[in-house]
């Protein structure tokens, strides 16, 4: 996570809790919507442990919320409305089975209908054994699948995210993303790959694709890829309550903890990342006094674990990193020097153009601009940089830093044409028009 490049770049309680009340309260259509955000993963991820087929189980999951919206709106909204769907979406996948004339799926009838009566409740977030979704995220970073594959199921399947936006974090084109999620649900069907949590000998190679699913939930929660709103704080905010169930599941684990840790974090800064007007506030303006002090506390003492007891992984890194900016006063206090030194240690764990990247933004910040700048232009010919728009946005900040204001307009321009949410357009118009305004003689245009 960038910390200066990625910031130029309705909240929803914990999952599975509802407001106490009538069901009249709350009208049909909004009230499916609020129990599909908290219930869909919950949901789908149930089904497809029961039935062995993630088609299937999405397929009676929509179901399930298209009869919610019909049946609701007469009858009301039940009190269990998570409890409801379950049974409905479970009903409609016996019914299917029972079309089905093959002996395997009379054999999941026979399962199903033993247990139709009885559904399964939904744990509340503070239940101590993990709930089914962690079975499925698992199961798909079964490491069978390609790993770009599993990160892109688990976020379309999970977080509910639509293929264009698991499209857009992974900068390719949503048609290639929608050939990636067919080709995973078909190997998970033929090779037979279980619903499960793996076995401890299991953990070592499973666990860095399950911890990157997260981050990357976590990551569209924080920065979203497109939309009018810079922040999803539900995806956000799910994805730190899917950490806390994988910490309390493995105790042990330090990039676990560095992993929480990082997320808590930086979503400590959530309140103050955006203005009265919904507009991006980048790192250097915001109100330090509206970050979550009791969140950054937690992920500090989350650091000092990840970091303690053996070489340290890329989560645990980025958290000191994140911890370092949470514990300055403001921008100038901040410790540049040992920031430049863990980007130098995380480039030998992930090295990656987007953490060099972030590594010059640091640099720039410890020996100026010019500096920044040099490390940015070496990386100019990254494939992966093309389309992100932190890389010419961040230039583009460097060259205004250093006068040069008709080529900061350029490079202003070439992020405008990048960023996916109206607040980071928005942003950086008002950026374009001030190094347009600066530049002598004005800056050129198209």
């Amino acid at each position: 996570m960038d910390e200066r490049a990625a910031e130029t770049a309705a909240p929803t309680g914990p999952a599975g809790e509802r407001a106490a009340g009538p069901a009249t309260e709350l009208p049909a259509e909004s009230a499916v919507e609020a129990v599909f955000r908290e219930e869909r993963g919950r949901l789908l991820a149930a089904l497809a442990r029961r039935f062995g087929d993630l088609d299937l189980a999405e397929e009676v999951t929509s179901e399930a919320i298209e009869a919610a919206l019909v049946h609701w709106p007469v009858q009301g909204v039940p009190p269990k409305p998570g409890a409801w769907l379950m049974t409905t979406a479970r009903r409609k996948a016996v019914d299917r089975l029972r079309r089905d004339t093959a002996y395997a799926a009379r054999l999941a009838i026979l399962g199903a209908e033993a247990e139709r009566a009885d559904p399964v409740p939904s744990p509340g977030p503070d239940a101590d054994l993990p709930d089914e979704r962690l079975q499925l995220f698992f199961t798909c970073a079964h490491p069978a699948l390609p790993a770009e594959d599993r990160v892109a199921l688990t976020l379309r399947c999970l977080a509910g995210l639509t293929t264009p936006e698991v499209a857009r974090a992974f900068l390719v084109p949503a048609e290639t993303m929608a050939k990636r999620i067919v080709r995973a649900k078909k190997k998970i069907r033929e090779a037979r790959i279980p619903f499960r949590v793996p076995g401890p000998d299991e953990l070592p190679e499973r666990l860095p694709g399950v911890l990157q699913v997260v981050y990357s939930v976590f990551t569209e929660g924080y920065a979203a890829s497109s939309g009018p709103d810079l922040q999803r704080r539900d995806l956000a905010e799910e994805a730190v309550r899917l950490a806390r169930i994988l910490r309390r599941l493995l105790p042990a684990e330090r990039e676990v903890a560095g992993l929480l840790g990082l997320m808590l974090l930086v979503h400590a800064r959530r309140d103050a990342r955006i203005g009265p007007g919904g507009e991006l506030v980048l790192l250097d303006d915001q109100d330090r006094g509206r970050w979550d002090r009791t969140m950054i506390e937690e992920g500090r003492g989350l650091v000092v674990l990840a970091l303690t007891g053996g070489p340290p992984g890329p989560y645990g890194v980025q958290a000191a990193i994140a911890a370092l900016h949470d514990e300055a006063v403001n921008v100038a206090t901040t410790d540049w020097p040992q920031i430049v030194a863990l980007y130098d240690v995380l480039l030998t764990l992930t090295p990656s153009p987007v953490v060099a990247l972030n590594r010059a933004a640091a640099v720039a910040m410890r020996d100026g601009p010019e500096a920044g700048l040099t490390l940015l232009d070496e990386l100019a010919g990254e494939p992966r940089l093309r389309d992100h728009h932190p890389y010419p946005m961040a230039r583009a900040d460097l060259l205004s830093r250093l006068g040069r204001f008709a080529e900061a307009a350029t490079a202003y321009r070439e992020a405008l044409g990048l960023a996916g949410t109206e607040a980071e357009r928005a942003h950086l118009r008002r950026k374009l028009d001030a190094a347009e305004s600066a530049a002598p003689g004005g800056a050129p245009r198209g």
